[in-house]
């Protein structure tokens, strides 16, 4: 009788020291096109630090096509950056079509008292600037494209404002 109750101790034990499961990121959206091309691979590193901005792996980037104007091609691709100098963003723009409307992928790192997350959704060029539609976690993000190829990031959440530069992968 002893010899079971201490198995049934060590197996609480046991139960309590698991870690626990982790449900995925609310918003996060499924943003493969079986139609793409193959992924475009997301460089990251070996180790991450928790509130790095990561990308799912099966995020592909689309080509656009031939009939899409360059100034709205020039959106597509995978782009890194940091908002305010600190918080890591990764923002994926997987299509691009010739009326500027464009399908994306967005993650973010922790920021401010927001935990890293992704979004997958959409958006749309008028101009040099991209305008993404409200995140889940209710941020209006934008991107602008400046001359020398970069695009200057804003990422408005309640009242606060961050921005920041984002360069292509």
């Amino acid at each position: 009788m002893r010899n079971i109750v201490l198995g049934f101790a060590a197996l609480a034990l046991a139960a309590c020291q698991s870690a626990p499961q982790q449900a995925p990121p609310p918003g996060l959206e499924a943003a493969s096109n079986p139609a793409a091309v193959p992924p475009q691979p997301a460089s990251m590193p070996a180790a991450s630090s928790p509130g790095t901005a990561i990308m799912d792996s099966s995020v592909t980037i689309t080509p656009p096509a031939k009939g899409v104007a360059a100034r709205y091609a020039a959106f597509s691709g995978i782009w890194t950056g940091r908002l305010d100098g600190q918080y890591d963003g990764k923002l994926a723009v997987q299509s691009v079509s010739s009326n500027g409307q464009v399908t994306v992928t967005y993650a973010w790192g922790v920021l401010g008292d927001n935990n890293p997350g992704e979004a997958a959704g959409a958006g749309r060029i008028v101009g040099s600037t991209l305008k993404l539609g409200r995140l889940p976690n209710g941020a209006d993000v934008s991107f602008r494209m400046l001359p020398d190829g970069t695009l200057a990031g804003t990422y408005t959440l309640v009242d606060h404002t961050y921005t920041g530069a984002f360069v292509r992968q």
